[in-house]
């Protein structure tokens, strides 16, 4: 787990490597342990180290292997590279070090871009073919690590984060429309390759792109699940299922322990992270690390589940944290969370995640999370009401449940010179465009294929990499194995929504869970201070709003604006979200990134 970047010159001259050194010095936190720069002919590599796996110095990176004739920076872990070690050694190849980033240059010297489909895990990286200067960029299946670019005439400078795109300077930093559109409409979700920023791209999930030194380049999408019966499975009753999925869940979380240091889990008192401690537990983890948080009360609103968090604790004798954050730590943590951002997101949980990482990372490396079960396995209220909708009305039904707001309310707020041409939605038509493609027989099981391919990478999955890197923190997340996912996908979706929900998972949970936490109403990772706006944080919201800046940028209608000054919590969503926070937190988002790139 760690940062990379590099640049790319297709103009006949040769990288700035001062500049490829800011980079990587912008992504000191994502990788606390170490750092390097490589430089030949023109291409440039940037690292910065996360100590997990090989300790020392030999898994250090920029990684070379000068016999292959490759050079490599790469952000992740390989699950399984042991047994891709042995295939590999099989094969006639020899290492010189433990680490997972060394079985990928093996990997790709034996299979070339094809090696993304040997690998389980989470990845981004860039392999340079050092002798003919052709550049491999790629990403893991379900984007969990990202991949930012930015391009200009004769160059493109690749990144971990944003901000080290915009520490090197020379970034197209206006507002991409269709982007903005889809903050507001497709629940702050920007699906890639858009960012909020013109001159930042980022690379899909599951794709190899391959970029020859004159700047031709290719891009292969090698990985997507198929939401529709499998034929192989059709004789399978509730209670194969049941047993089918948990066996999946098992080898996947047991993974997810490869490392050379002790892994832990975020414990959130729900389901899905209760039961990955129960499939450790099973699994003879003893004295497990476990992390839980809450918040302040505000407005009748609890601000933890320490209940159910406490209850899983005590039946596994794990080795529980319970950290408390008061109202006082809310309000100050507030900018450094938003600066932590890559893109502005604005769920509510981001500055939990943020304090989380923080305290965690005090005394663990690595944590598994229950992060993805939702989205895979129809966890949440807008899947039921598509139950029996006919495929050609999946959209409209969905946008209905899911969407903040259409586009005729975006147009009330937004500024006219932030509005798209009159008539196009690109909200609604990149969700129709997916949701009609094929591969998903159902209404259900199309949107539970955007959510997990699109919703999920650029929500939740963005949120926790984002917040645990931003403390030199390995977050991984059992339920986005592929294998895991592809085994979901092809569930029946009545069974997926009984039980309010993620229903086959509960069931399949009752041998190792109590019931107590199964048939809970289901929670989310609250923070009051923040759903419910008053006081310090009321007030840091109006200002940005009311600030130069934000006057000159000129984003906002101002009597949208006044009209939510006048009701700062009445007004929501559709998913009841505060929209006052939303239009804030872009606006405050825009303000750290210039003045951080200033620096």
């Amino acid at each position: 787990m760690c940062g990379i970047c590099g640049e790319i010159r297709f103009d006949g001259s040769v990288p700035d490597v001062s500049t490829v050194d800011a980079m990587t010095c912008e992504m000191a936190r994502r990788g606390p342990d170490g750092s390097g720069v490589f430089a030949k002919g023109a291409v440039a590599l940037g690292h910065r180290r996360l100590k997990i796996i090989d300790l020392s110095e030999k898994g250090s990176q920029p990684m070379i292997d000068p016999t292959l004739g490759l050079a490599l920076v790469f952000n992740g872990c390989i699950y399984n590279h042991h047994e891709l070690r042995a295939e590999l050694e099989g094969k006639g190849y020899s290492f010189f070090s433990h680490a997972d980033s060394e079985v990928i240059l093996k990997a790709f010297h034996a299979w070339g871009p094809d090696c993304v489909d040997h690998f389980i895990g989470m990845f981004a990286f860039a392999i340079v073919n050092t002798d003919t200067g052709v550049v491999t960029l790629g990403r893991d299946r379900l984007g969990i690590k990202p991949l930012y670019l930015a391009d200009t005439p004769g160059r493109l400078r690749f990144a971990s984060s944003v901000q080290a795109l915009l520490r090197a300077g020379d970034v197209d930093t206006s507002i991409d429309r269709v982007a903005l559109h889809h903050y507001f409409s497709f629940h702050a979700v920007v699906p890639a390759p858009h960012t909020i920023y013109n001159g930042i791209r980022k690379l899909p999930p599951a794709t190899v792109m391959t970029i020859n030194p004159n700047g031709r380049r290719t891009e292969r999408k090698y990985w997507e699940p198929t939401f529709a019966p499998h034929p192989d499975r059709a004789d399978w009753d509730e209670e194969r299922w049941h047993a089918e999925l948990l066996d999946s869940l098992r080898t996947s979380v047991k993974r997810r322990m490869v490392a050379d240091v002790p892994v832990g889990v975020l414990l959130s008192g729900g389901v899905d992270s209760s039961l990955v401690v129960a499939l450790l537990a099973e699994q003879g983890q003893s004295d497990l690390a476990t992390f839980s948080i809450g918040f302040d009360s505000a407005a009748g609103e609890s601000g933890d589940e320490y209940a159910y968090s406490d209850l899983i604790a005590d039946t596994f004798a794990t080795d529980h944290h319970k950290i408390h954050i008061g109202t006082d730590r809310l309000l100050p943590a507030i900018p450094d969370t938003v600066a932590a951002m890559g893109e502005p997101m604005v769920s509510h949980d981001c500055v939990a995640f943020y304090l989380l990482s923080q305290e965690v990372s005090k005394s663990i490396k690595v944590v598994q999370s229950g992060q993805g079960a939702d989205e895979i396995l129809g966890g949440y209220s807008w899947y039921p009401p598509l139950r029996g909708v006919p495929r050609k009305d999946t959209t409209r039904a969905y946008a209905n449940v899911f969407f903040d707001r259409d586009d005729s309310d975006i147009r009330s707020i937004l500024a006219d010179e932030y509005l798209l041409e009159a008539g196009y939605d690109p909200s609604f038509a990149f969700a129709h465009a997916h949701q009609s493609a094929p591969g998903a027989d159902t209404s259900v099981d199309a949107a539970l294929r955007l959510d997990t391919t699109v919703m999920l990478v650029d929500d939740p999955v963005k949120r926790v990499d984002t917040m645990t890197m931003a403390w030199g923190l390995e977050a991984r997340v059992p339920f986005l194995d592929h294998e895991f996912v592809e085994l979901a996908a092809t569930c029946p979706a009545e069974l997926k929504l009984a039980h309010g929900g993620k229903g086959v998972l509960k069931e399949a949970s009752r041998a190792l869970l109590p019931s107590a936490v199964i048939d809970r109403t289901k929670g989310y990772f609250p923070v009051p201070g923040i759903r419910h706006l008053t006081g310090g944080v009321l007030d840091l919201v109006t200002d940005t709003l009311r600030s130069q800046a934000a006057v000159d940028r000129g984003l906002y209608r101002p009597e949208a604006l006044e009209k939510l000054f006048g009701d700062p919590n009445g007004i929501r969503t559709r998913l009841d979200g505060n929209e006052l926070w939303q239009a804030a937190l872009l606006e405050m988002w825009l303000q750290t990134m210039e003045a951080n790139s200033r620096r």
